[in-house]
């Protein structure tokens, strides 16, 4: 069975970083793409960013580009978001996902394989 575990989530004050982790355990754990994803009260669940196994490839939702960057470590199955200049409309549970193909973590809805339990980040102002 494939479990994904994020941490690293907190509270921040505006401007300031965090880095999120998620590391994907199971022996049937194959997916090509791992990402992120966040839900706000009351909002829908948005893609964040996207990267492939093997790392060369990253996608970003136009919200954070500049901002937050995606990585990948392949041997430890892990994903890792390192979040800066963050800012008060960044808050939001943060969800990690895992896909076979990119277009199932960008498309609305989203067609996942897998979901973390997700981190809470907050910004403060």
């Amino acid at each position: 069975q494939v479990q994904l575990v994020e941490s690293g989530g907190g509270l921040v004050q505006a401007g300031g970083s965090l880095r999120l982790s998620c590391a994907a355990s199971g022996s049937s754990f194959s997916s090509n793409f791992m990402g992120w994803f966040r839900q706000a009260p009351g909002e829908e669940r948005d893609f964040v960013a996207a990267v492939s196994r093997s790392g060369r490839n990253t996608y970003y939702a136009d919200s954070v580009k500049g901002r937050f960057t995606i990585s990948i470590d392949n041997a430890r199955n892990t994903v890792f978001l390192q979040m800066n200049s963050l800012k008060p409309e960044d808050t939001a549970v943060y969800y990690c996902a895992a896909a076979e193909w990119i277009r199932y973590m960008t498309s609305i809805p989203p067609r996942t394989a897998y979901w973390g339990q997700g981190t809470q980040v907050t910004v403060s102002s």
